[in-house]
């Protein structure tokens, strides 16, 4: 882990990483504003300062992008250690790639492509998960894509209904509501077609609907 980090990067809890189950409000997957949490601008100078390994430089760099890798690691692979394992691997090849960095596209982006690698590297290495991962783009199930319940402002319910998706569909459906990402560039991410991300969105939202509306008849 790197030195000086206390607490959540999310929650802001203290203590050992491990206390923070991901449920805090900044780690809800639709408490967003549609712009992507890795979407900051550095300015160019602490860019090179941390191109020169200045200490005071790096630390700000792995300030600012602690908390949105570590949120996407523990939403793609729903694991706190996991999560933890990604953002350690994040941030140690992007100081190590950092001198081939050109600015052609903005820093933040290219930040976010190594984390959500990172993550697909960790998705890969448990094998097919779920047999319906790879089942092929059914149409019907477009018409789920709308919205979910009302009782989806309510960060805990959605947090624990998504927490039971299964890790790839999870992955997908962060990745296209909060990241931002096309469904052509999900599939890509994958080695699959857009269909995959399309079929992926929809299983994903309707389990939610399923799991919400179950919680909010228990409630009722």
């Amino acid at each position: 882990m790197v030195a000086g980090w206390r607490g959540c990067p999310c929650c802001g809890l203290s203590g050992r990483w491990a206390s923070c189950d991901g449920f805090g409000p900044c780690c809800i997957l639709w408490d967003v504003d549609g712009r992507s949490p890795f979407a900051i601008e550095l300015p160019a100078a602490l860019l090179d300062r941390a191109r020169r390994r200045e200490p005071a430089a790096c630390e700000e760099v792995c300030r600012v992008f602690e908390a949105p890798v570590y949120s996407l690691a523990l939403r793609m692979l729903g694991d706190v250690d996991t999560a933890l394992d990604v953002l350690q691997e994040t941030l140690v090849k992007v100081f190590t790639r950092l001198p081939s960095f050109r600015g052609e596209a903005p820093f933040w982006g290219w930040v976010r492509r190594i984390a959500v690698n990172e993550c697909l590297m960790h998705l890969r290495s448990r094998g097919r998960e779920d047999p319906a991962a790879e089942a092929a783009f059914d149409a019907d199930l477009l018409e789920h894509e709308g919205p979910l319940p009302p009782v989806a402002a309510e960060a805990s319910r959605l947090a624990e209904a998504l927490a039971r998706v299964p890790a790839r569909t999870r992955a997908v459906l962060w990745l296209y509501h909060v990241e931002g990402y096309t469904h052509e560039e999900i599939g890509a991410l994958f080695g699959q077609s857009a269909s995959f991300s399309k079929s992926q969105l929809a299983r994903g939202t309707r389990r939610l609907r399923e799991l919400l509306c179950e919680e909010e008849i228990r409630h009722v």
